[in-house]
């Protein structure tokens, strides 16, 4: 499940990633060079255990590649930036704790 072709739905202003016919969708908003993650959104058709980490880290990463910083709003997403904290913590606005 490591390899998700992630979408930028600018529009929307949301990654999304279609799995088996199912959107899964990670909600945003953008400011100057921020952006905040505000809604985790997986269906409950998406049983794989590891599809959310797999889905978080993809978005992360396309995001660590436009050098903006991340302002975790969603709890789901704290969470797993929490876990992860060495890999990401370079990915937080400066005074953000989590």
């Amino acid at each position: 499940m490591s390899n998700l072709d992630l979408k930028d739905n600018t529009f929307l202003r949301q990654y999304e990633v279609c799995v088996e016919g199912h959107l899964a969708k990670i909600e945003y908003a953008a400011q100057e060079k921020k952006i905040f993650l505000t809604k985790l959104v997986i269906p409950e058709q998406i049983t794989s255990k590891e599809f959310k980490d797999d889905f978080i880290r993809a978005v992360l990463d396309h995001i660590q590649t436009q050098k903006m910083r991340v302002v975790p709003t969603s709890p789901q997403i704290a969470g797993f930036l929490r876990k992860h904290r060495n890999q990401y913590k370079e990915m937080l606005p400066v005074g953000i704790r989590i």
